[in-house]
């Protein structure tokens, strides 16, 4: 039961902070496939860190190093959204999808060169290890790994909410998702605020990948991605109606059945019925396709997602 609670939390973690991505991305008019791609890169620049940060450097410093090359390196990856779909244009949906694929690729070789060239041609992987420094995110209550990314999660959420439904920011954030026209008669830069919408995005995505990498190994072999997590925060996005709480909460929904697939072998009951692992860990994306199936006709998305805004245009 410990461990459910605590791959549930990670879990929800990691779903929570790129759904929260996701909405910021939506809210201000543009559409995010790219959020898996977005994990990767974030998960790679955090990933560098605990591999070459030095476990000297203590707690607190690492996880804000962590968080904050995490956080640079999935803001930067998704200025390609933003300078294709705002200042070019592009169809969305494409762009996001050949970021995903471009990520991934773009990961695998670099990671592959800095092995190569650390090793002299003997290691070709695309893993990189970080058994030592992981250590310092975790704090043990006897069997309860508390992970220092929970709280920054929750943190992201406070803000996230704050942000949107109590600061000027937010307001015309969401004008430019709902009406960009009536937004920019009154004097808002409608590229501005989706260009902010879209770093946020980028941001929150890239630290939801590094808290995934590290939620449950010490090693992330890149080839991997990220096991379509970005796909199912788009899920939890839309379950939660692009509000800040009903993600949270839809976050604690889809990160219980994905635990399971780590944990199911501790319950009896659960082994008895003799059901393959593999079902266990297709579990969360059965359960977004029955949620989505349901949900989707009465969900309000942003009106104007996905529409490139033409200033010219009324």
């Amino acid at each position: 039961m410990v461990l459910l609670l605590q791959y549930t939390l990670i879990f929800a973690s990691v779903l929570m902070l790129v759904a929260l991505g996701g909405c910021f991305a939506e809210r201000s008019g543009v559409i995010n496939i790219g959020l898996e791609g977005i994990m990767v890169i974030g998960a790679l620049g955090g990933a560098m860190v605990l591999k070459f940060l030095p476990v000297t450097v203590g707690t607190p410093v690492m996880v804000l190093s962590t968080v904050v090359v995490s956080a640079l390196f999935g803001s930067l990856f998704s200025l390609f959204l933003a300078v294709a779909a705002i200042n070019f244009k592009a169809d969305q949906t494409i762009t996001g999808t050949a970021m995903n694929m471009l990520a991934t690729a773009g990961a695998t070789v670099a990671v592959k060169a800095m092995n190569t060239a650390a090793s002299g041609g003997n290691d070709v992987s695309s893993e990189i290890a970080y058994t030592q420094t992981k250590d310092l995110l975790l704090v043990r209550f006897g069997g309860f790994e508390f992970n220092w990314f929970m709280p920054v999660a929750i943190l992201c959420l406070v803000v996230s909410y704050v942000v949107l439904y109590k600061s000027r920011f937010g307001l015309r954030l969401r004008a430019c998702g709902e009406h960009p026209q009536a937004a920019d008669s009154v004097g808002i830069n409608v590229y501005k605020m989706r260009y902010a919408g879209v770093l946020i995005s980028g941001l929150l995505g890239g630290l939801g990948g590094i808290v995934y990498i590290t939620a449950s190994v010490s090693v992330w072999k890149f080839e991997n991605g990220v096991s379509g997590f970005g796909f199912l925060a788009l899920a939890v996005m839309i379950f939660g109606g692009w509000h800040p709480i009903k993600i949270a909460l839809a976050s604690l929904l889809f990160g219980f059945c994905r635990a399971l697939g780590n944990v199911y072998s501790g319950f009896a009951f659960l082994t008895a019925l003799n059901v393959p692992s593999v079902v266990y860990n297709m579990l969360p994306y059965i359960i977004s396709l029955i949620v989505l199936a349901f949900t989707s006709k009465k969900s309000r998305a942003p009106k104007a997602e996905g529409i490139p805004y033409d200033k010219g245009s009324r």
